[in-house]
């Protein structure tokens, strides 16, 4: 019982995404509205908030649930805000001109495998999504493969994996999942910085010089 909370809304997302397949094996029309309605995150974490109303027990179970219900919200209130703060922040920054001057600054360097890291690292650590950061990153490396000497398909496969190490690199106040860690876990900002930053930098540069040795392998 004490999982359901966490495990109905993952089935019912990894329903939705299965029903949205060009199959629909479970097929088209109502089926897929209503998959596709229950299996969004938002709905189907209240699903989730309506199992854990079962684990409640005693005869008080509405006072109860309102008093839980006005500690989780004193908890998790100020996460959502700063999280949402972090990533806006993010936002104008991937908006702004420094992603261009960033890429186009890295892309002449002529470094190999360095620069799909290079570009990606930049572009995460000045923005702080992952996701834009890859994303940006694959748009302005794949032009550029065959000049890199990239362009096999061993090439293209260190790459993405040089592009995935850049973009661990480095999580920090612009990263909603900056926020969301330090927040969660109860420490200090300076030492959210002394811990989490410094070990998203070393994770990155460790999966890059993993790369890079396989690049000396199988190059």
């Amino acid at each position: 019982m004490a999982f359901l909370p966490i495990l109905v809304p993952l089935l019912l997302i990894c329903g939705a995404s299965v029903a949205k397949l060009p199959s629909h094996p479970f097929g088209e029309g109502t089926a897929l509205e209503v998959f596709s309605f229950i299996g969004t995150p938002v709905i189907a974490l209240i699903f989730g908030l309506l199992v854990a109303t079962l684990l409640l027990r005693g005869d008080k179970k509405l006072a109860d649930f309102n008093e839980q219900m006005h500690e989780a919200v004193r908890t998790a209130a100020p996460i959502l805000l700063i999280t949402g703060a972090g990533a806006a922040l993010g936002a104008v920054l991937a908006a702004s001109a420094l992603t261009t001057f960033l890429s186009d600054s890295l892309s002449g360097l002529g470094l190999g495998l360095a620069v799909p890291f290079l570009i990606a690292a930049a572009l995460k650590s000045a923005q702080g999504s992952s996701t834009v950061s890859m994303v940006t990153t694959s748009a302005l490396v794949a032009p550029m493969l065959g000049s890199l000497g990239l362009d096999s398909d061993m090439g293209m496969v260190l790459s993405v994996l040089a592009v995935g190490a850049g973009a661990m690199v480095v999580s920090h106040a612009n990263d909603s999942y900056f926020w969301v860690v330090s927040q969660l876990s109860r420490i200090p900002v300076i030492t959210a910085y002394k811990t989490l930053s410094v070990a998203t930098a070393i994770q990155g540069t460790a999966a890059f010089a993993t790369v890079l040795v396989l690049g000396v392998v199988l190059l």
